[in-house]
């Protein structure tokens, strides 16, 4: 990953789970975090959608707008949110826009196998729009811990 700490956020806008729009400009002012997961519905984006879930009281008192996005569209983001009573934002990026922009499609492997795919990765931007944590192949349930440490972090300075 090339998008450093302090850079400029990359902008974007896509569709939410509820078919709305959501723009990263939108929420500035307050602390975001931004993560990139392969698919819904599968055990390890399961295990991290739900890890945030189970932290969103944290999130929420800390004023953190979370924002998970992935290659699947609103219909399925819906889907999902529903069957796992997700608190955040899932965003559709069929056209991997943001994906592209955060670089966060790459080369992985599985069983020996190499694919090209979206690498399970999270950034907390600050209030003022910059990159203050960038976690390249985060494991799933470290999401959390990660992005509210940096973010209390921010709120202590």
């Amino acid at each position: 990953m090339t998008l450093q700490v302090g850079a400029v956020a990359p902008q974007f806008t896509l569709t939410d789970q509820r078919g709305e729009s959501w723009s990263l400009r939108e929420h500035r002012g307050s602390p975001i975090v931004l993560y990139f997961y392969p698919k819904d519905d599968t055990p390890g984006c399961t295990t991290q959608a739900c890890d945030i879930r189970d932290n969103w009281a944290e999130f929420s008192e800390l004023g953190v707008a979370v924002a998970g996005i992935s290659p699947d569209d609103h219909h399925s983001h819906g889907a999902f949110a529903a069957r796992f009573q997700l608190p955040h934002t899932l965003l559709a990026d069929p056209q991997r826009k943001a994906i592209g922009k955060y670089e966060a499609w790459g080369e992985k492997s599985m069983y020996g196998k190499r694919y090209e795919g979206v690498i399970r990765s999270s950034f907390v931007i600050d209030a003022r729009g910059k990159v203050a944590a960038v976690f390249d192949r985060i494991q799933p349930k470290q999401q959390s811990s990660k992005a509210l440490a940096v973010v209390k972090e921010l709120a202590t300075r």
